[in-house]
């Protein structure tokens, strides 16, 4: 930059839409306004800034199917993705709740799946559940699909779809009941949080089903580098209980259930590979080690599963669940709305170490970045979203660009700034704003009843476990 001109200077197209949102930052925070604004001068120091990211994944995860998100707020989230040089939007499509994309071959998945007739107004773990009575649904047509990647893509973020399997598979089966490991119990779209014990069916015909499903989605979506199948927090009991499922698992000359796990994601994988997409999956997926080695594993029950991860030769993906769930609340107080638990500041975002100290140098390599979470369970709209995301997103940002946290916090009430210009209802450093209270209704939240760190030492314990498939938060 200069007195005559800024030069941008970069080596793909990503890299120059980076340097542009620097430049961007370097302006006025009216430059994140959606038009200029009358009396406001827009100038630029002079200066030279050289700048590259210390991480290939600087990701956030969107939940859409505990509570469905509109295309409006998916491309909003991308916009913002865009602005703090995030590049990965992984769209959680499918859990027990429901089922978010159209497709043509097995239409029933969105007609029947796509919408609860009820959701529940107590977390799990509170005492008995009360429901709201009003239905809850809705999905993206493939066009939706195609639109969302197209308008990532031109702000380089890549969409990385999850089609979760073969577990959290109520809305699936309650279109497909065949598809199901035990056809004998009805099954509807659950409308309660938690666990359901609910599982597909590994057998041939749920393979075929599944692969005609991603090969719509991948369509719709163009390129799709990364997929993600899930692979958490399955109840193995219906295929032990079950002589077909038993039965072929034996004519593979396979041992378990847990090793059926496995090679049921591994074949997914293989049909995902013949698309030119490499599996993702969350940890327990891994501990069988049976994966695909070009599998990306995601350790959201902490670092020591993916210290295994990678020195098993796998690509990972930080996800803890401290400090990278954001569904858990950013202080223990009354006056924050409901979360799952407390609490994750933002200086726990800003303390976490995305590549442990201790990787050996080679290990280290396969430490891809990170990403926050946003479960929905108890994120039931936009503006709820922007509250949890923001600033700790900002922060997550600042790791996985520079890799360190310097000069974060002195920055941030300036960015802040830029945050109010653009419309972003994020969480204020004093603590919400009256508006954002939990209040004493169903939003209300109770500080101190599920804390995540005891949280994290449960998962932690079960991590540890090398055959632990089961479900760690039941």
């Amino acid at each position: 930059m200069t007195s005559e001109a800024v030069r941008i200077t970069a080596g793909d197209a990503a890299g120059a839409l980076y340097a542009g949102q620097t430049l961007r930052q370097l302006l006025p925070p009216e430059a994140f306004r959606s038009t200029a604004v009358p009396g406001v001068r827009w100038t630029v120091p002079c200066g030279r800034v050289e700048d590259s990211p210390r991480f290939p994944w600087r990701g956030a995860h969107l939940d859409v199917a505990r509570h469905f998100m509109p295309k409006r707020e998916v491309l909003r989230m991308i916009d913002l993705l865009a602005a703090h040089k995030l590049n990965r939007l992984h769209l959680h499509l499918v859990d027990d709740q429901g089922w978010r994309v159209e497709s043509r071959a097995y239409p029933l998945l969105h007609e029947v799946g796509s919408h609860r007739a009820q959701t529940t107004t107590k977390p799990y773990r509170e005492g008995p559940e009360g429901f709201d009575g009003t239905p809850h649904g809705g999905y993206y047509t493939l066009a939706d699909l195609a639109e969302i990647a197209a308008y990532a893509r031109a702000r380089a973020v890549t969409v990385v779809p999850e089609i979760d399997v073969p577990g959290h598979a109520s809305a699936i089966v309650a279109a497909y009941p065949h598809l199901g490991a035990d056809r004998s119990k009805p099954v509807e779209v659950l409308d309660r949080w938690g666990i359901s014990p609910v599982i597909m069916s590994p057998l041939p015909e749920t393979v075929d089903f599944l692969a005609t499903v991603f090969s719509e989605v991948i369509e719709a979506l163009g390129s799709v580098p990364y997929f993600h199948i899930g692979g958490d927090e399955c109840v193995l009991d219906d295929w032990a209980a079950s002589e077909e499922i038993t039965a072929y698992q034996r004519s593979l000359g396979l041992d378990a259930p847990a090793d059926l796990h496995a090679w049921f994601l591994r074949r997914l994988a293989d049909v995902l590979a013949e698309h030119g997409s490499r599996a993702v999956v969350w940890d327990e997926a891994f501990v069988s080690g049976r994966l695909r080695e070009d599998t990306i594993v995601m350790p959201w029950r902490g670092m020591p599963v993916g210290r295994r991860a990678v020195a098993a030769g796998h690509d990972i993906v930080a996800t803890p669940v401290f400090p990278l769930y954001f569904d858990y609340a950013e202080a223990s107080s009354s006056e924050e709305p409901l979360a799952i638990g407390d609490a994750t500041t933002l200086d726990d975002v800003l303390a976490f170490e995305t590549v442990p100290g201790s990787l050996t140098p080679e290990e280290a390599s396969r430490v891809l970045g990170a990403q926050f979470q946003l479960w929905t369970e108890r994120i039931p709209d936009g503006r709820a979203l922007d509250y949890r995301a923001w600033p700790r997103g900002c922060a997550l940002a600042q790791l996985t660009w520079s890799g360190d946290a310097d000069g974060f916090t002195t920055a941030l009430p300036a960015h802040l700034a830029r945050l109010d210009a653009y419309g972003v209802e994020y969480r204020p450093l004093a603590g919400p704003h009256p508006w954002q209270r939990g209040g004493t209704g169903l939003r209300a939240h109770h500080p101190g009843e599920v804390k995540v760190r005891d949280i994290m030492r449960h998962v932690e314990e079960l991590a540890h476990d090398a055959d632990s498939t089961r479900p760690s938060l039941a």
